[in-house]
């Protein structure tokens, strides 16, 4: 039994599918989770994969399209529980917080996309819960978000969400995230700090 868990948050093909990926804040994503998945086990912590899905929604999130999988790069060793969800945080519509307990499980670290969303929702939760949570920002991923009264925010290219002022940019979205989960909800850490490696090109 492990008293240790590394939760990997919709690290799938969907977000692939939309045209704002390009404009992500993490183009290492995979290799940023795929170091922190091999220090998990070669720690013999459990890896436990979350996948978001939206049945019949026609969308990149409906798993009839199948992009409700995970990202190319990173795959579930045997034994390493897939989960998914269809709400926000990973508790509340998977058996999450049973695997943990099954496990031991009582720290858990959270990446994943998006940064500010399910990532930080579900370490939000975890806390609740009781879980030790770490926050390990440089393995999350997020995009630029529109204001809310940006017209046709639901429609709006990249180029038209990126040109309006009052666009929350990527660095504005993690700095955010960090100031509310530290101290409170998580601890913030590193991939380096956890693995003990430096992504080629890392600043330090």
């Amino acid at each position: 039994m492990s008293r240790a868990a590394l939760v990997v948050i919709d690290v799938q093909e969907s977000f692939r599918q939309r045209p704002i990926w390009a404009y992500g804040s993490n183009p290492d994503i995979v290799g940023q989770v795929d170091r922190l998945v091999d220090a998990a086990r070669a720690r013999g912590d459990l890896v436990v994969w979350v996948l978001h899905a939206e049945p019949g929604t026609g969308g990149v999130f409906d798993p009839a399209n199948g992009h409700v999988r995970l990202i190319e790069g990173l795959s579930a060793a045997p034994g390493e529980p897939t989960l998914v969800k269809t709400s926000h945080n990973s508790f509340t519509t998977t058996n999450l917080q049973q695997v943990l307990t099954a496990a031991g499980v009582r720290e858990i670290t959270v990446c994943g996309i998006r940064t500010e969303q399910c990532v930080e929702t579900t370490a939000r939760v975890g806390s609740d819960l009781g879980y030790q949570v770490t926050f390990v920002t440089d393995a999350t991923m997020t995009f630029p978000i529109p204001h809310r009264d940006l017209p046709a925010t639901a429609t709006a290219t990249p180029e038209e969400i990126l040109a309006d002022p009052r666009t929350l940019s990527n660095e504005e979205i993690v700095t955010r995230t960090e100031y509310v989960l530290a101290g409170r909800f998580a601890t913030i850490r590193t991939v380096a700090e956890l693995t003990g490696v430096t992504p080629a090109g890392a600043r330090g």
